[in-house]
């Protein structure tokens, strides 16, 4: 899907396809780290 969406963008520069791939790579980065660090991150959302 995140590839479907950049092909899109890169073909036509529509913004929502962009912004969907983005929000997808986001994604793929958080699954990539530990879950304690997830955790710790979230935990420091809530203290800002």
């Amino acid at each position: 899907m995140r590839q479907l969406s950049w092909h899109v963008f890169s073909k036509t520069g529509n913004v929502e396809s962009y912004l969907l791939y983005k929000e997808l790579s986001q994604e793929g980065d958080e699954s990539a780290l530990p879950e304690d660090e997830i955790y710790s991150e979230e935990n420091e959302s809530l203290i800002h």
